[in-house]
């Protein structure tokens, strides 16, 4: 199925530097020179769920190095600011990006910002590398109990 996002030409993806990606599996090319990525969160510098009108986020908070990642192919440490969830009407697609052109059900998005390089997060949106996202798929499964403390929080954020 096509994402609904795609459904017009002004909206298909193309470049180099954009969001979402379809990526493909034979055209990956194994880097032996990435380091691997260092993930250090700290769950205290978590502030409040929030819904921005077709979301929710959880905010974090970014003022010191409590929660960053560092290292794969990033020159410097970058700060946790939030994630946050996409998802569709259906089970079929939901993640923002695909592999091969399949979708999974959902896509969180850890969003980082390069707290080295810029004062703020607003400044480092506006730049090349002031973003570090991990993306990562979900799929349908068993119970989980990490992200069941988060669904059972979400009555609480139900308006804008």
């Amino acid at each position: 199925p096509v994402h609904p996002l795609w459904q017009s030409p002004l909206t298909i993806p193309g470049g180099t530097r954009q969001s979402p990606i379809n990526i493909q599996w034979r055209d990956s090319v194994y880097d032996p020179f990435l380091k691997p990525l260092k993930i250090s969160y700290d769950p205290t510098t978590c502030l409040h769920i929030w819904n921005n009108g077709y979301s929710f986020l959880v905010e974090f908070d970014d003022s010191t190095d409590k929660s960053i990642i560092v290292g794969g192919p990033l020159e410097n440490q970058y700060r946790l600011k939030q994630f946050h969830f996409h998802w569709g009407a259906i089970n079929d697609w939901g993640s923002e990006h695909t592999v091969d052109s399949k979708f999974y059900p959902a896509e969180l998005h850890l969003v980082h910002w390069n707290a080295v390089e810029y004062p703020t997060f607003e400044e480092a949106v506006m730049e090349g590398n002031g973003l570090a996202v991990i993306g990562v798929f979900l799929k349908l499964g068993a119970r989980h109990e990490g992200l069941q403390a988060l669904v059972d929080a979400l009555p609480a954020v139900k308006h804008k």
